[in-house]
């Protein structure tokens, strides 16, 4: 990933990058990584002058960011987009038929490849991909896996096909929770991050930027 002068950075998903940011404010980029990610862009490259940008959303699954696409990624022209998704297309499906199914999957590829392939055919941005993840506990999120590992799988499928950057999580989390406590980094419910979740998020996509 290469950053120029006055480059726009959009992060977009749900509501991991989110991080209770307030909407109504335009500039706002929240509690999360984003913030943590920006900080230390504006730090290190005072000369770039970086416009950064978070558009996400909680509780977004796949459809959902389809569904403004133009308006909250498109319409901003931005030079470097930073997508995290998927973690709600396995929560908002566990107990239902589509849990696990190769339908559902086929669904989640397809939408996903519009949203790339909208990026590649209208603007000029790099592209970061963003595996998304869950920590087992509670212990239930164990199950979790047969319906997101296969998401996982075919996101970083995406990240070669199209050639983008990619940021890998869902391991690096989880070997750190083994250490310190999966609490540590994702609180009560293995998924949103807490603060020191967010920083091992940060770092691992400022670390892409380097390669």
């Amino acid at each position: 990933m290469k950053l120029t002068k006055g480059a726009t950075i959009l992060f977009i998903g749900d509501s991991i990058t989110d991080a209770d940011r307030k909407r109504e404010d335009p500039t706002d980029l929240g509690k999360g990584y984003p913030l943590l990610v920006a900080a230390a862009l504006v730090e290190r490259y005072p000369e770039l002058h970086l416009s950064i940008m978070n558009r996400g959303i909680g509780g977004d699954k796949i459809s959902d960011l389809t569904e403004r696409w133009e308006k909250d990624c498109l319409a901003l022209n931005p030079d470097v987009v930073s997508i995290l998704i998927g973690i709600n297309d396995t929560w908002h499906n566990v107990g239902s038929e589509d849990f696990g199914t190769q339908a559902a999957l086929d669904k989640f590829e397809f939408y996903y490849r519009v949203l790339l392939q909208s990026v590649k055919e209208r603007t000029n941005a790099q592209i970061v991909l963003l595996e998304p993840f869950v920590l087992p506990e509670p212990v239930d999120r164990e199950n979790w896996r047969l319906d997101l590992d296969p998401r996982i799988q075919v996101i970083r499928k995406l990240a070669k096909e199209y050639g983008t950057d990619f940021v890998a999580l869902d391991g690096r989390l989880n070997a750190i929770g083994i250490k310190q406590s999966y609490a540590y980094l994702t609180g009560q419910d293995g998924v949103h991050p807490t603060l020191a979740g967010h920083a091992v998020i940060a770092k691992a996509w400022l670390e892409q930027l380097e390669n």
